[in-house]
C-alpha cells in the first residue's frame, strides 16, 4: 500500500469517526433542515491559534473561509501567546475553538472551564524541549537540581519538566520554576537570568537557530505532546456541524502539509513572521493526522491531571472524561 493510499484511508477513517457527513458540500446543503436554522444563527466563528501547528497552517491556506461563507458565517482569527491564555479566552467566551498542548486543558478544567476535546494530532514529542545556553555547564537533567528554569505555567512543557525531573530523580520542589510567557522567557534566557528554558516550537526552533541553544532533553521517551483541538461545550453542542467542518478542513490541510514541507514552511513564515529556517525546523517536528479523541488519549490526559494534582499544581482532582466530546458532535446525521 502506498503512503498516499494509507493517508487517504486514515483521513477517511477520521472523518467517518467524526461523522463528517458534510464532506465536500456547502454548509446549507449538508446540514439537516432541523439544524440549518440553528446554524444559520451563527454569523461568526471565532478561532484562537498560536504560532504553531495545523491551525496556523489552515489560517494561512484560507480554505475554511469559503466553506463557511456559503452559510453566511465569517471567520475571525485571534492569536494567543500560549495555551493557558487561549483557553482563558475560550472560558470567558471571546473565542469558540482553539488548539493547545497537553497541560492547558488540565489547568482550565481544574479552574472550572466548560470545555470539550474535539480532536487531536498524533504525538510530537520532539517539538518541545528543555534547552540551556550554548556555553552552559549543564550537561544532563541531573544538573537541573537547584536551578532556575523558565517555563509558561500550565503549558505543554510544564508536564515535560515534571517528567524530566522525575526521570532524573529530582523533586519538583528542588528546582526554581520561573513562570514566564515565551517572549519574556526568551529575554530572561538571553540575559542569563535563568539556567534553562522549557519551551515548544517554533520558539524552540528559534532558540536553536538564533541563540545556539543546546537541547538538554526533548519530549522523546518522556511525553507524548499531543496537539489538542478544543471548543466551549456550549458551542460544540449548539453547532456540531460547524465543528465537524473545522475538523474536516484540518484533516485536509494535514494531508496536504505532509507532502509539501517547503510550502508549509513558507506559509508558516508568512503567518508567524519568523524566518524560514526557523519554521522549517519546527515543521520537521510536526505530527500530521487529526484524529478523534479516544479513551486511550483521555486516559493519558488523566495521568497528567493526577500528576499535577499530586504536585499541588492544580487545586483539585479532575475527571478528564468529563470534557469528552458531546453526543451531538459524535451523532450520525
Amino acid at each position: 500500500m502506498t503512503d498516499r493510499s494509507h493517508h487517504g484511508r486514515q483521513r477517511r477513517r477520521t472523518l467517518g469517526l467524526l461523522s463528517a457527513a458534510v464532506l465536500g458540500a456547502s454548509l446549507p446543503a449538508a446540514l439537516p433542515q432541523a439544524r440549518a436554522a440553528q446554524a444559520a444563527a451563527l454569523r461568526e466563528l471565532r478561532i484562537g491559534y498560536q504560532k504553531y501547528g495545523t491551525l496556523t497552517l489552515l489560517k494561512g491556506r484560507a480554505t475554511l473561509e469559503p466553506r463557511l461563507a456559503a452559510a453566511g458565517i465569517a471567520v475571525k482569527w485571534t492569536e494567543f501567546p500560549a495555551g493557558p491564555a487561549l483557553l482563558e479566552g475560550l472560558n470567558v467566551g471571546s473565542i469558540d475553538f482553539g488548539t493547545v498542548g497537553e497541560a492547558p486543558p488540565i489547568f482550565a478544567q481544574a479552574a472550572g472551564a466548560a470545555l470539550v476535546y474535539v480532536g487531536n494530532e498524533p504525538p510530537a514529542p520532539g517539538a518541545e524541549a528543555i534547552v540551556v545556553p550554548k556555553t552552559s555547564a549543564l550537561r544532563s537533567l541531573a544538573d537541573l537540581k537547584g536551578r532556575k528554569i523558565a517555563l509558561n505555567k500550565g503549558s505543554n512543557v510544564h508536564y515535560l519538566l515534571v517528567k524530566a525531573l522525575e526521570k532524573a530523580g529530582i523533586a519538583y520542589r528542588d528546582i526554581q520554576p520561573v513562570y514566564l510567557a515565551p517572549a519574556d522567557a526568551r529575554a530572561a534566557f538571553e540575559r542569563g537570568a535563568v539556567d534553562a528554558w522549557a519551551i515548544w516550537d517554533p520558539f524552540l526552533a528559534a532558540a536553536e537557530k538564533q541563540l545556539g541553544a543546546r537541547v538538554l532533553a526533548d519530549g522523546r521517551g518522556l511525553v507524548a505532546n499531543h496537539q489538542f483541538y478544543l471548543s466551549s461545550r456550549g458551542f460544540a453542542e449548539r453547532h456540531p456541524d460547524v465543528v465537524r467542518i473545522l475538523i474536516d478542513e484540518l484533516a485536509r490541510v494535514d494531508e496536504w502539509g505532509r507532502g509539501h514541507p517547503q510550502e508549509v514552511a513558507a506559509i508558516l513564515a508568512a503567518q508567524t513572521g519568523l524566518p524560514p529556517d526557523v519554521v522549517g525546523l519546527a515543521a520537521q517536528r510536526y505530527a500530521y493526522g487529526v484524529q478523534p479523541v479516544t479513551p486511550q488519549v483521555l486516559a493519558e490526559q488523566q495521568k497528567i491531571a493526577d500528576a499535577f494534582h499530586g504536585l499541588k499544581l492544580i487545586p483539585k482532582p479532575i475527571v478528564v472524561r468529563d470534557a469528552q466530546p458531546p453526543a451531538a458532535l459524535l451523532a450520525k446525521e
